[in-house]
Parts: structure tokens; sequence; C-alpha cells
């Protein structure tokens, strides 16, 4: 790590290489949990479980991801970021991989709705606020962006040749794959992860000096920490424009699209292999707008973004069921959804920092999250036993458009009380 430190010195910040390998991380923790979407006919096909019973498992990995983030953003403060996220790939290959051998939904539900939610919880968005906050004093609303980004990477990585190979290997060879790409990382974070710039005799991004590593709280643990800030944070209707915000966010992309997109297609006839396609596409344009994104969040309002990426979204999913499900439908729908999937994600993070301050605001955005995945969780579901009562897609896709109608207009509230702050003050 020193070495690579010292080659990085005279040529770029070491807080690049952190961001790159945090890049790989997210993109190996976000093919993780796109994996379901290609799994849903293959194990209806392999096993005959519904998609009600299959979409338990995707809703409590989405609930669990998201309810990870506040605790997992503790323990990055009190365990560190190096420990949390070697703990959190060593349980998805475990989990993953022991999915091979399941023959009973509880398996299911064990492996891909308990294990593999704690796991890519503990590497959330939360991850990328954490790491942007150490490194970063400049360019952090670029950095939160791009690294928001590497979930619509690892759609575009994994999702089209994950749907090749359970068409024509079968889904066990996927989950292998899954699982071998998650312990390719782990080495990468064990050698060339440092915790702070100060470890390295570096000052962050953009800094003027080496700032001191926070003390962190011994008398706590991580859990304590954590509800700590959330009883703090949920006095300000601030925190609760966010939560509620972010929670019709989860509901609109992971959720129904990232979860259902593909199952939905196949129901109009269009094939797996396709349908993956079409995500993969998605991916490529939100890579674009989710970076682009964290640069305006640097120089914009980031609630009249908010307000903007809301609303065009929810035109979007309103489009969607009566697109005909033609090529062009859903290209035009790729293109125009996939600009907006994350964007969402930067100007959350910076009006976070604002309202309750740097040093806490990873733990107070993780709660936030919590909403994101608990929307999430409720439209994986939701969606899934509205296909099997009402035969169809339809009611979810509106459901979720005019929900992101209404959180355009709860956007343009967040930030007009005053600034809460969470660190008592020190008297002198």
């Amino acid at each position: 790590m020193q070495a690579v430190a010292r080659w990085a010195a005279p040529r770029f910040h070491y807080g690049w290489v952190v961001v790159g390998l945090v890049f790989v991380t997210l993109l190996a923790s976000a093919g993780v949990r796109a994996t379901p979407g290609v799994l849903i006919v293959p194990l209806q096909e392999a096993f005959g479980w519904d998609r009600a019973t299959i979409s338990v498992a995707m809703s409590l990995s989405l609930l669990l991801f998201g309810c990870m983030g506040p605790f997992a953003g503790a323990a990055m403060q009190t365990l560190g970021v190096r420990t949390t996220v070697l703990f959190a790939l060593s349980l998805l290959v475990i989990a993953v991989a022991s999915s091979s051998f399941m023959t009973a939904p509880w398996q299911l539900i064990l492996t891909w709705g308990l294990l593999v939610g704690i796991g890519t919880g503990c590497m959330a968005q939360v991850l990328s606020a954490t790491i942007a906050n150490r490194w970063f004093v400049t360019n952090r609303g670029f950095v939160i962006g791009l690294l928001a980004a590497s979930t619509a990477t690892g759609q575009l990585v994994f999702l089209p040749e994950l749907a090749a190979v359970a068409t024509h290997f079968g889904w066990r060879w996927v989950v292998y794959i899954v699982a071998a790409v998650a312990a390719l990382v782990i080495p990468l974070i064990y050698f060339f992860m440092p915790e702070r710039p100060a470890d390295l005799s570096l000052s962050a991004y953009g800094a003027k000096g080496i700032e001191a590593a926070a003390a962190a709280p011994h008398s706590r643990n991580p859990i304590v920490t954590a509800f700590s800030a959330l009883n703090r944070a949920s006095r300000s209707r601030d925190f609760w424009l966010l939560f509620g915000t972010f929670f019709v966010c989860g509901l609109s992309t992971n959720g129904l699209i990232g979860s259902h997109l593909i199952a939905a297609c196949f129901d109009h006839g269009i094939p797996e292999v396709t349908a993956a396609g079409l995500l993969a596409m998605m991916g490529v344009f939100d890579l674009f707008g989710t970076t682009a994104s964290g640069w305006l969040s640097d120089r914009w309002s980031n609630r009249w973004l908010l307000f903007w990426y809301y609303g065009l979204r929810g035109l979007s999913l309103l489009f969607l069921p009566y697109s005909g499900y033609t090529f062009y439908g859903l290209s035009l729908f790729a293109v125009f959804y996939g600009l907006d999937w994350l964007a969402t994600v930067p100007p959350t993070v910076r009006l976070t920092n604002d309202i309750f301050g740097k040093q806490d605001a990873p733990i107070i955005f993780g709660w936030i999250f919590t909403g994101h995945q608990i929307g999430a969780a409720t439209a994986a579901v939701g969606a899934g036993f509205l296909r099997t009562e009402l035969d169809s897609y339809v009611q979810a896709f509106l459901i979720a458009g005019l929900a992101c109608g209404v959180s355009a207009l709860m956007a343009l509230m967040i930030g007009r009380s005053q600034r809460i702050g969470l660190r008592p003050a020190v008297a002198t």
C-alpha cells in the first residue's frame, strides 16, 4: 500500500486509487444485487416456484440492503472501512456460492434474501458517502456521482452475460460466476485500501493540510451509534422529507424496474437476454447521467435537481405500459429513464451533508437510504403480487409514476427548515 502511494504521489492523489477500489467493489456488489432479476424465470422453470414466492426473497434482500446502511456507516466509523468491506465481501461469497445447493424456497430466502441483503447492505451508498467525505474536499459531488454510477456499470457488465449463461448453461453457473467475481475483489481491498489519507501522510484531495483522524466513540458500539444519530436526526422535518423522497426513489428503481423489468418484457414475448440488454443500455446512460448529476450537485440547487429528476422519472414510468414493448418504445424508455436511474443520489447526499454536517452525514444518509430500500422492497414484493393476482405489471408502473410526481413536489421543501447540528458544541 505504501509502495503504491509513493508511486502515485508525483502523478495523482491516492484518493483516486481509493475511488477506483470502491468503484470495483460497488460494481461487484451491484452485480450480485442484479442477479435475482436474471434468475426469476430460470428458478420458475427449474423448481416451479411462482413469482410471488421468488419476490419475497428479493424483497427481503432489498429491505436488508437498506436497513444495514446506518449500521454499516457506524461500523465504518468504529471498526474501519476496510474491515467492514472485507466482512461484507466474504459474506457475499459464502451466501452466493452456497445457494447453488438450494432446493426449497426457504433456502432461497436465507441465501439471496437474508445473507445477500446483509452483505450488499454493508456496501451500500453509505460507503460512497464515507469515502467522498474522508478523501475529498473538492469534487466531492463528482466522486459521489461516479461511485453511485457503479451500480449502473454493474448492470452493464453483468446482466446480458448472466442472462446468456442462464439460458445456455443453467442458473447454477450464474451463481458460480457471481461468487467468483466477489471473491476476486477481496485481495484488492485487503492490500490496497487504507482507512484515511492521514494513514499515508496525505491530506484529503483539495485540503490545505493533513486532517487528524476523528476519534471513534469507544464507549459506543456501531448499533448504539447508529440509533443515537437516528434519534437526533428524526427531530428534523428535512430528515423525513429526504427519507420519503428516497423511499419513492427505491420504489421506482431497484424494487420495480431492477427486479421486474426483465420478467415484464418476457411477458410480452421479449427473450431474457434481450431484456437484460435493455437494462444494460439503461446502465450505460445512467453512468453518464449520475456522474453528470454529481458534477451538477457541486454547482446547482440540489432541491431543484431532485425536483426535475423525480418529475422526469415519473413521466417515463407512466409512458412504459403504453410503449407497446416495441423496439423503439423500449429504447426511448431506456434512454430517458436510464439518464435518471440513480441521478438522485448525489443531490441527496449533498443535502444530507449540508443539513446534518460532514461527520455524521454518512450515518444519517444510511438511515435515509433505509427509506430507499424499504421502498424497493415494497415494490419488489408488491409488483410480484400484482402480477400474480392481475396478470399484469401495468398497475405497478402507474403507481410508481404517480409517486415520483409527489416526490418531486416534496423535494422543493427540503432545506427550508433550520440546519440541525448533530455534534454537541464543545465548551471552551
